[in-house]
């Protein structure tokens, strides 16, 4: 054998190795269950933007206790949700 076909060869070789390891890592991650939801009284990631209906101010809630939070108070009024709960 020539020394190309044996490069070929072993080129091939990798990239079989390397095709069969990626394609394990990814069924692994499929097969593996969803993580428990963290205990109450912990923060959630939210993704919640909110409006001021009096003056127009607007924030966005990154972290809650919930994953439905309650509206924050501004110019003594709730305000106003914007955008979905749930990018």
């Amino acid at each position: 054998m020539d020394f190309s076909r044996v490069m070929w060869l072993l080129g091939a070789v990798v990239i079989c190795y390397v095709l069969w390891k990626v394609g394990i890592a990814l069924i692994r991650g499929l097969t593996t269950p969803l993580p428990e939801p963290p205990p109450s009284g912990e923060l959630r990631k939210v993704s919640v933007r909110y409006r001021c209906s009096v003056c127009g101010l607007e924030i966005k809630t990154m972290l809650a206790p919930d994953e439905d939070p309650p509206p924050p108070r501004h110019c003594l009024e709730d305000m106003d949700i914007i955008a979905p709960l749930y990018d």
